[in-house]
C-alpha cells in the first residue's frame, strides 16, 4: 500500500471515530454505511398512491388499511406437498411439536402468533405465521423451527411459498391425465404444485399427464430444475424458450403426427410486481407507471400464444403479482376481444371458499410517469403512441364490455387476508382462435411448416385473420432441400433414440450446452443383468429408460413417463430441453462382481418399487432407526428377522421396506422405501442427509440437539480429518481407514452418556463420515460445513 493510500485510510478512520463520538455509543449517521449496511428504504411513493387512488381498485374507507398493510413485512407461509404419503405425518409433526413450541414466545418484543392454516387451501396443507423470513433466519429461539423448515424444504416435503402464489394452480383444476404447460415457470413453486396434482394417486407411478415447464432465462431454468427434482417425478420436463413464440410440439398418435394441445396452461407472466412490495421493498422507490406500459405488449403476446396452444375445452389461468389494470384487465379484455367468442372468462366465485377477493374492474385510465392521464386512445398524442397502445384502454362498446364479464377476474388486496397483492383470470377455450379456425395438421414431408406458420400468426398484433405469404419458387426449392436434410437427420436420431439439442441454424442457443437424451434400445445388453438381478416385472416400461451420454460407459439411468418419451423423441430439434426424468440406477464400480453393475437410486425408488420383485427386505421401525443413524452398522445390530432374510441373499444393492403396523398407532403410520447395500457383515442405507433427518423426525427422533453438537465436535472432527490425511499420505488403504474410524466413533458414542442414544448418533456419525469422504476426494483443502450440508447429487447431470 502506498503512502497516499495509508494517509487516506488514516483520515477516514479519524472521521469515523469523530462521527461515533458525536452519535454516542448507539452509533448512527454514516456508521451504517461504513460497516457495509444500507440506509433503510422509505416506504413512500407519491405517484403510486396518486395512481391507485384515482383508479379506485381499493374499496372506499379502506385506503389507510391498504397502505398500512403494504408497509408491513410479509408473513412467512409454507405448504406441505400434498401428494406424498408422508404429508399427514408432516402435518401431525408440525401441529403437535413445532407449532406448540411457538406458544407464548416473544421475539424482539413481538409476540409470536400461533400459525394458522389458510382457510381456502384444501386439507390444511398450507399455513402462515406473522414471522417474517428475516426473524426466522436470525432468531435463536426459532432455530429449531427454521432448521426443520430448511431440511424439509430440501427434501421436497415442504415448500416455502407466498400464499397468493398458491392460487393459480388450484384454479386450474388439474387431473392426473392432463397435459400441462407452465409458460413462465421459474423459480418453480407453482410448477411443484402442478406436479403434486398429477401424482394425486400415489399408487400410480406413471400418470398419463405431464408438465412441461418453460422459462426464457437459461440460468433460472436450473433453479426450476432444482425445485422440480425435489419431487422426484418422471412426468416433468424443463425447457428453455421464449414463451411468446414457444413452438408447436408434435406427438405420435397411432403412427401419425399430431400437434400437441394442452389441457391446462399456467400463464404467470413477467410483471411490474407492485403486489410484492411487502417482500421486495426496492419496488417502493423504483415504481412508475412506465413499467406496466413496457410490459403490457409482452404479456399480451405470451397470453395469446398460450390460448393458441390450449385444447378446446381446456383451461388457462393468467396471473400477475401486480395490481395494475394495464397488466391485468387490459390484457384479458384485448385477448377476449380478438378471440371473437372463442374464449370466455370462467366464473370461479364458488371455488376456493374462504378466499377474500375483489372483482375485476371495467373502467380504468392510462397514466404516464410524468402524471399525465389519458382516458381514450384518441387522446394520446402521436409522439406518445409508441409508449401507449390501443389495447391498454378499456372497451368502449357497452354490450361488448358486458359480454366479457371482466368482473369474473380476481384481485387479491394485501390488507384483506394479510397477503401480497395478486391478480388471476381463468379462461376457457370454446373453439379455435379466429385466425386459426382449422386446427393445424402435420404433413409428414414438411412437419415444421405448420408450426412456423402458427408462430408467425401469433405475433400479429390484431385479431384479424392472418394469411401467410406464399414463398417464391426459389425459396420453395431451398426450403424443401433443407427440410429433407433435417428430416433424414431427425429420423436417424429417432431410430437411435437420441434426443439432442436443436440445430443452431434453427434456433440460437443460450447458456450451457446440454447433453443429449439417449433412450436405451430394446435389445440393449445393459438392461438384461438389471432385469434379472432385481426380478423386474414384465410390465416394466424399459423403453422409457434413458441416459445423458452417447459414448463411453453409461453412468446413470433415468426414467420418464411414456407420454414424455413421445414428446422428447418428436421435438428435440424444436426446443432446448434442460432436464427431464428421475435417476433410478447409478453405476457402481464394485457392482459387476455381484451380478449387476447398477445400484438403486433413492431419488427414483418410489417409482421403481412397484416393479421390483427381488432383493426386498422388510424391516421393523427399530431397524430403520439403526440404518438412518449409523453409517455402516454390522448385521448383528439388526433384529433377528432381518438377519435371517439377509443371510441367504447375495451381496449388492437392496430395497429396505418399512410397512406401518396399525396395531401400534404410536409408531410411524406411513410406509418407507429406502435404497441400501448389503455387504459381507454389514447393511447400510444410501439416503441423502436431509431425507435421513426427515424420516427420523417422522419417527419422533430428535435431531436438533445433535445438530447443535456439531459446533462442539467441529475442532475434534478437524483433528481426525488431519490424522486421516496423514495416514493417507503414508499409504493406508481407504477402506480399512473408514472401517477403523466407524468402529472408533461407535465406541466413543457408546461410552457417552445420553438421554437418547439414537439422538446423539444421528448427525455426529454422518458428519464425521462426510468429513472422511471429502478428505479422500480432496487432500489439499478443508471442506466447509456448508458444503457438507449440501446434497451430493448434481442439479444438472
Amino acid at each position: 500500500m502506498g503512502r497516499r493510500a495509508r494517509d487516506r485510510r488514516r483520515l477516514q478512520q479519524q472521521q469515523q471515530q469523530q462521527q461515533q463520538e458525536r452519535c454516542g455509543d448507539g452509533g448512527g449517521g454514516d456508521q451504517a454505511g461504513w460497516t457495509g449496511g444500507y440506509p433503510e428504504i422509505v416506504k413512500e411513493n407519491e405517484l403510486f398512491e396518486r395512481y391507485y387512488r384515482e383508479l379506485g381498485i381499493v374499496p372506499d374507507g379502506e385506503w389507510g388499511a391498504f397502505m398500512a398493510a403494504l408497509r408491513e413485512p410479509l408473513p412467512a407461509t409454507l405448504r406441505i406437498t400434498g401428494y406424498r404419503s408422508h404429508a399427514k405425518e408432516i402435518l401431525h409433526c408440525l401441529k403437535e411439536k413445532y407449532f406448540k413450541e411457538l406458544q407464548n414466545l416473544e421475539v424482539d418484543g413481538q409476540k409470536v402468533e400461533m400459525p394458522q392454516s389458510l382457510s381456502w387451501y384444501p386439507e390444511e396443507l398450507a399455513w402462515h405465521t406473522n414471522l417474517s423470513r428475516k426473524i426466522l433466519r436470525k432468531s435463536p429461539q426459532l432455530e429449531r423451527f427454521h432448521q426443520f423448515l430448511v431440511s424439509e424444504t430440501e427434501c421436497g416435503n415442504i415448500s416455502r411459498q407466498e400464499a397468493v402464489s398458491m392460487i393459480p394452480p388450484l384454479l386450474l383444476n388439474v387431473d392426473p391425465h392432463h397435459k400441462i404447460l407452465d409458460m413462465c415457470a421459474a423459480p418453480g413453486s407453482k410448477t411443484a404444485q402442478l406436479i403434486e396434482m398429477l401424482h394425486a394417486d400415489m399408487n400410480v407411478p406413471f400418470p398419463k399427464g405431464f408438465v412441461i415447464a418453460n422459462d426464457v432465462d437459461n440460468k433460472r431454468c436450473y433453479l426450476l430444475v432444482h425445485q422440480a427434482k425435489r419431487l422426484n417425478s418422471p412426468c416433468i420436463m424443463v425447457v428453455n424458450h421464449d414463451a411468446s413464440s414457444i413452438p408447436n410440439l408434435q406427438i405420435d398418435v397411432d403412427g401419425r403426427k399430431e400437434i400437441l394441445f394442452y389441457d391446462r396452461i399456467l400463464c404467470d407472466v413477467p410483471c411490474s410486481g407492485d403486489g410484492t412490495m411487502r417482500k421486495n421493498i426496492d419496488v417502493w422507490k423504483k415504481w412508475t407507471t412506465q413499467n406496466s406500459l413496457q410490459l403490457h405488449g409482452l404479456q399480451l403476446r405470451i397470453a395469446t400464444r398460450g390460448v393458441e396452444q390450449l385444447a378446446e375445452g381446456g383451461r388457462m389461468v393468467y396471473s400477475t403479482c401486480s395490481l395494475n389494470p394495464i397488466e391485468n384487465e387490459a390484457v384479458i379484455a384485448s385477448l377476449l376481444e380478438k378471440s371473437q367468442g372463442a374464449l370466455e372468462l370462467a366464473d370461479v366465485s364458488s371455488e376456493l371458499p374462504g378466499l377474500k377477493r375483489m372483482p375485476g374492474i371495467t373502467k380504468w385510465k392510462v397514466m404516464l410517469k410524468d402524471g399525465q392521464w389519458f382516458e381514450e386512445w384518441k387522446d394520446v398524442p402521436s409522439n406518445r403512441q409508441t409508449q401507449i397502445r390501443p389495447t391498454m384502454f378499456p372497451v368502449k362498446d357497452e354490450e361488448k364490455l358486458k359480454a366479457m364479464n371482466l368482473e369474473r377476474c380476481l384481485r387479491i388486496l394485501p390488507h384483506h387476508q394479510n397477503t401480497g397483492g395478486f391478480f388471476v383470470a381463468v379462461l376457457i377455450k370454446k373453439s379455435p382462435m379466429p385466425w386459426n379456425k382449422r386446427q393445424p395438421k402435420v404433413h409428414q414431408k414438411l412437419p415444421q411448416r405448420t408450426g412456423d406458420t402458427e408462430v408467425t400468426t401469433a405475433d400479429s398484433g390484431n385479431g384479424s385473420e392472418c394469411i401467410p405469404e406464399e414463398p417464391t419458387l426459389a425459396e420453395n426449392e431451398e426450403s424443401k432441400k433443407m427440410q429433407e436434410l433435417q428430416n433424414s437427420d431427425t429420423e436417424q436420431s429417432k431410430k437411435e433414440g437420441v434426443c439432442g439439442p436443436p440445430p443452431s441454424k434453427k434456433m440460437k442457443l443460450f447458456g450451457f450446452k446440454e447433453d443429449p437424451f439417449v433412450f436405451l434400445p430394446e435389445d440393449d445388453p445393459l438392461f438384461l443383468p438389471i432385469q434379472k438381478f432385481y426380478a423386474l416385472d414384465p410390465s416394466f416400461p424399459k423403453m422409457n429408460l434413458l441416459t445423458r451420454t452417447q459414448e463411453g460407459k453409461k453412468r446413470q439411468l433415468y426414467m420418464v413417463s411414456k407420454e414424455l418419451r413421445n414428446v422428447l423423441l418428436n421435438n428435440s430439434e424444436k426446443m432446448k430441453v434442460i432436464n427431464t426424468g428421475i435417476k433410478v440406477w447409478s453405476r457402481n464400480s464394485d457392482g459387476e462382481q455381484f451380478g449387476c453393475a447398477f445400484r438403486l437410486a433413492q431419488e427414483g425408488i418410489y417409482t421403481l418399487y412397484p416393479f421390483i420383485h427381488a432383493r426386498i427386505i422388510n424391516v421393523c421401525i427399530e431397524d430403520v432407526k439403526i440404518l438412518l443413524t449409523q453409517e455402516n452398522p454390522f448385521l448383528s445390530k439388526f433384529s433377528s428377522e432381518t438377519q435371517k432374510k439377509v443371510k441367504d441373499m447375495a451381496m449388492g444393492s437392496i430395497v429396505l421396506k418399512y410397512d406401518p403396523d396399525p396395531e401400534k398407532p404410536d409408531d410411524l403410520q406411513c410406509p418407507i422405501v429406502l435404497c441400501g447395500w448389503q455387504g459381507k457383515t454389514s447393511l447400510r442405507a444410501f439416503v441423502p442427509k436431509n431425507e435421513r433427518l426427515h424420516y427420523l423426525r417422522m419417527m419422533g427422533v430428535e435431531v436438533f440437539k445433535a445438530k447443535r453438537k456439531e459446533e462442539e465436535s467441529e475442532s475434534k472432527t478437524a483433528e481426525e480429518v488431519q490424522q486421516s490425511l496423514a495416514q493417507t499420505e503414508e499409504g493406508m488403504d481407504m477402506e480399512d481407514k473408514e472401517h477403523d474410524l466407524v468402529t472408533k466413533m461407535e465406541a466413543e458414542i457408546g461410552e457417552e452418556p445420553s438421554h437418547s442414544p439414537v439422538e446423539s448418533t444421528a448427525m455426529e456419525v454422518e458428519n464425521k463420515i462426510e468429513d472422511l469422504d471429502q478428505s479422500s476426494k480432496n487432500t489439499n483443502s478443508h471442506v466447509s460445513q456448508e458444503s457438507k450440508d449440501t446434497d451430493t447429487s448434481n442439479v444438472k447431470d
